[in-house]
């Protein structure tokens, strides 16, 4: 988790990622993935019980980063749900890699955590039946999404 938090941190605020970085970006995801496959394979979705909060939350951001594997990415979604369903893992977490999840399989997020930024105006990405969204966030542990939208235009837009 801190390798994938330190790459990204170095981002630049604005204008295009230079290439060693991007390639650091990139190889930082891979071995991670890489190593959270191992984990899960020899033992599950490392859960409170198995690693503890910090660890369970450092199991989720790995998974919410291996964007480059999408079928990872989707097993890892079915195994937190069972582990947020046993009271293992966070609701708020697996809000987000649901969203995560639909945005790479090209369908509409549920709980709008996921932005972009065509042509430099950030925005979320598409989300499905918006009048109930403060609703589905709510449920997941989230604030209101207008609280979320001024939050990430002020951090990234």
């Amino acid at each position: 988790m801190q390798l994938d938090q330190e790459v990204r941190l170095s981002l630049p605020k604005s204008g295009p990622v230079p290439d060693d970085l991007m390639e650091r970006w990139r190889s930082v995801d891979a071995d991670n993935t890489t190593w959270l496959k191992q984990v899960v394979d020899e033992h599950g979705w490392p859960g409170y019980d198995l690693v503890g909060e910090n660890g369970a939350q450092a199991a989720w951001l790995l998974a919410q980063h291996a964007d480059h594997d999408l079928p990872f990415q989707q097993r890892c979604l079915a195994l937190l749900q069972d582990a947020v369903d046993r009271g293992q893992a966070s609701p708020r977490n697996l809000a987000y890699l649901v969203d995560r999840v639909r945005v790479g399989e090209e369908r509409p997020q549920m709980y709008g955590t996921q932005y972009h930024a065509p042509d430099g105006v950030l925005q979320p990405r598409p989300i499905e039946d918006h009048e109930r969204l403060d609703e589905r966030r709510a449920e997941a542990g989230l604030g209101p999404h207008a609280d979320y939208d001024s939050s990430m235009r002020q951090q990234y837009g």
